[in-house]
């Protein structure tokens, strides 16, 4: 019997919603925006209804309880995005589809996804966008104890420039997210980061702050490499200016499994489809297809 596998990234804008076959290849995908719980979920569940898969694996926008033994696993929880705090997304498309279904984070998924397509079993995936998020394999295996990694809101040193800027996270103001994210150009600026010329300082600063990101996983995690998605890293110029800070901070003080240009880079999977192909992964697995 074939088997088809399902990926829902739901994400705070848009859910993305996939069919794959037993080789993980995209047969169907659609995106639907993001409304109310109500509106979104009823139309991600009329897309399984009309393409049944066999397994089903979610990628979401947090934060996510994903400890199997919490009376509300499957739910997304502390999440400023209107109407969707404590909305159990695993109880409900479950309660409909009755298929064995994966949860995690979307930078999770993205992450397993990279993993799949590169074979390195440890890596870290970050998206650098409206929010930043990352998502870490070691070994094969998502890291995370009581709960899911949230690397976007560790706090590092402010740029000397960019001392008075307070910040934009709405929980800690200066931790890396409000700091770097795409809203904390338009803060600074009054422009759109998608509008600002190429020459313009602020990039640099913005790399100053990532580059410590990726420093900090450096050395906590020493992955074989490092992915930065999103549309802040989509600048074509970001990714070199991003290395460069990494040099200078990093200082030599560990040495890298592979060349810099190698070890910081952007996704393998096109498209944005990193999540998506980890997310077929995630659900073959649930039926003992190891990827």
């Amino acid at each position: 019997m074939t088997e088809l596998y399902g990926s829902i990234e739901a994400g705070g804008t848009k859910f993305v919603l996939a069919v794959g076959d037993e080789q993980l290849n995209v047969l169907k995908r659609i995106q639907i925006p993001t409304e109310t719980p109500e509106k979104t979920l009823a139309a991600t569940l009329s897309f399984f209804q009309e393409n049944p898969v066999t397994a089903l694996s979610i990628g979401s926008f947090g934060p996510i309880d994903i400890n199997p033994e919490s009376p509300t696993y499957g739910s997304i929880t502390t999440t400023p995005k209107a109407g969707w705090g404590n909305i159990n997304l695993l109880e409900i498309l479950k309660k409909e589809l009755s298929i064995p279904m994966a949860f995690t984070t979307d930078v999770n998924a993205s992450a397993y996804g990279e993993m799949v397509k590169t074979g390195q079993k440890s890596l870290i995936y970050f998206t650098i966008g409206t929010g930043i998020g990352g998502g870490a394999v070691q070994n094969g295996q998502f890291i995370g104890g009581f709960s899911h990694a949230e690397m976007g809101h560790q706090y590092v040193k402010h740029h000397p420039k960019d001392l008075d800027f307070a910040g934009v996270c709405p929980y800690h103001g200066d931790c890396i997210e409000g700091l770097a994210a795409g809203p904390s150009l338009e803060a600074r600026t009054g422009i759109r980061g998608e509008n600002l010329p190429a020459d313009s300082e602020i990039w640099d600063i913005q790399a100053f702050y990532i580059a410590q990101l990726a420093v900090n996983s450096t050395l906590a995690f020493a992955p074989e490499k490092i992915v930065f998605g999103g549309g802040v890293m989509a600048q074509e110029h970001m990714m070199e200016r991003v290395r460069k800070q990494f040099s200078q901070l990093l200082a030599g003080y560990v040495q890298l499994s592979c060349d810099l240009q190698d070890y910081l880079v952007r996704p393998a999977v096109l498209e944005n489809g990193s999540a998506t192909l980890g997310n077929f992964a995630l659900a073959a697995n649930l039926l003992k297809r190891k990827y």
